[in-house]
């Protein structure tokens, strides 16, 4: 596949698709869409406005409210859902090519998305449709108490442009089968694959004004959809900064539920008791740089125990040096840029900063300043648990390294930001990884007794903590989470 060749006869249609059908947006003002690989300009994109939102807005509620979606049996809903994910693998390379163009995901990584990750997310939410199930309390022989599953109505979504299929899947595949109408609302940097999925959702069979998608600005789309008194549920993935004004929008206007999944500093505990510190290695580097340290879970500081830190820090910094940026679309690369000017500069100000406070870069990487948004990794020892760098999401190719000595050190280290995302510890000790999964204040924590193989994905839910979010969206319980719980009482004679 020549994918240069490909990429250079795309022809950019981005602008609102409400109820089926593409329409210009009613701003009146554009900005550029920039591929981070060569920042040259791709198209122009409309800002997009409240009254674009209030029009998508409409036409969901009147989808919802006619039935067409919202009263179809949810194994029919899961039906469709199926076949959507069927044309999603048939149109992989469509989409991968849009997000790697877009926001600079090297293109194997991109197929990954489309052709595993992103149909087999849909397809579990897919099979989860009926699964619903709620309780029943027979109170005389009479009379009986029952609960039901509802759809909420019409669900805002707003996602991030690091996973662009990925995410726009996460969430309206389980509003979806959950019998919701959406707007979605994916990032002004990667919208394309977004728009692109609505129209195969088209295809599937999802009738038209379900999946509605509308690009632009947060400043503009983002806030119009979240200040509107139509939308039931809103879902968003993000800074924190940005989830904790919309909890302001929310409580401002109808004072909707939100679903929050937002910043990490994911810790990486490693004791001395592990039996292969060669795959501990390679999963450090993997979890901390992979898609370009550009990941909310991104496992960016390294926990270990001083006995094997220098030994383990060696391996870690040899394998980094291996990732250098290069062009996204070529076939062999897996490091690419970063998704934008703004993004390689943010990362670049929080390397420097670091480095002012006074920790020891033992791998610094090169920053390309113009012509491409490349970052290549640094790796940070002798930090301070204070240090910005430590404390902060970067959201970049920067990994930090502490030592600690015992368990309880490992423990309070690992909760010594205000985030709880995600956690992986390493031990062949039983009864300390059962210890550190309780004391670790995050939503998912995985305990790793030696390097073996990593295990395939899975849809068990699960919840962030602290500032990272809250609600469940995965799984069967974050199909609950886009519905709403009712108790019905029957009284017969």
């Amino acid at each position: 596949m020549n994918w240069r060749e490909a990429a250079n006869n795309i022809r950019w249609q981005i602008q609102p698709l409400i109820d089926g059908r593409y329409r210009p947006s009613t701003a009146s003002e554009f900005f550029d869409n920039v591929t981070p690989a060569t920042e040259t300009t791709l198209c122009r994109i409309a800002k997009g406005s409240a009254e674009d939102i209030e029009i998508a807005v409409r036409a969901a509620r009147r989808r919802f409210d006619d039935g067409c979606w919202s009263q179809m049996g949810p194994s029919a809903r899961g039906a469709i859902l199926m076949r959507l994910a069927d044309l999603i693998v048939e149109h992989r390379m469509e989409l991968a090519l849009l997000d790697c163009v877009e926001m600079g995901k090297p293109i194997q990584s991109a197929l990954h998305d489309t052709e595993h990750l992103a149909p087999f997310l849909l397809r579990s939410w897919a099979g989860c449709a009926d699964q619903l199930l709620g309780e029943s309390v027979a109170l005389t022989p009479g009379t009986m108490a029952f609960n039901t599953y509802e759809p909420r109505g019409v669900v805002g979504a707003i996602t991030p442009w690091n996973f662009p299929t990925v995410n726009a899947v996460i969430k309206f595949a389980p509003a979806l089968a959950a019998g919701n109408t959406v707007v979605l609302k994916p990032s002004e940097l990667a919208s394309s694959s977004a728009l692109r999925l609505a129209e195969l959702a088209l295809e599937a069979g999802i009738p038209e004004g379900v999946l509605n998608v509308v690009p632009g600005l947060g400043a503009t789309v983002g806030t119009a959809l979240a200040v509107h008194r139509g939308v039931d549920l809103l879902s968003f993935t993000g800074s924190t900064a940005t989830g904790r004004k919309l909890l302001e929008f929310s409580g401002k206007s109808n004072g909707k539920p939100l679903l929050l999944e937002c910043g990490g500093k994911s810790p990486q505990v490693v004791f001395d008791d592990v039996d292969n510190l060669d795959r501990v290695a390679e999963a450090t580097v993997r979890s901390a740089f992979s898609n370009q340290g550009q990941v909310c879970s991104a496992h960016t500081r390294l926990l270990v125990h001083h006995g094997i830190k220098d030994l383990l820090l060696e391996k870690v910094v040899r394998l980094t040096r291996e990732l250098q940026p290069r062009d996204p679309l070529e076939d062999t690369t897996t490091f690419g840029p970063l998704a934008s000017p703004l993004q390689r500069d943010r990362v670049k100000s929080c390397i420097e900063e670091a480095l002012d406070a006074g920790a020891n870069a033992v791998l610094h990487g090169s920053i390309q300043l113009t012509g491409g948004c490349f970052v290549a990794p640094t790796i940070f020892d002798r930090v301070d648990a204070r240090m910005s760098v430590v404390q902060e999401e970067v959201f970049g190719p920067v990994l930090c390294v502490q030592p600690f000595g015992t368990e309880e050190e490992a423990i309070a280290l690992a909760n010594d930001t205000q985030y709880g995302l995600a956690a992986t510890v390493w031990t062949r000790d039983m009864g300390r990884g059962k210890r550190l999964a309780r004391a670790i204040k995050a939503g998912g924590v995985v305990i790793r007794t030696s390097g073996g193989e990593e295990p395939p994905g899975h849809m068990l839910s699960h919840e962030p903590q602290k500032a990272s979010g809250f609600g469940v969206e995965i799984g069967l319980r974050g199909l609950a989470s886009y519905s709403t719980l009712k108790s019905v009482s029957w009284i017969g004679a």
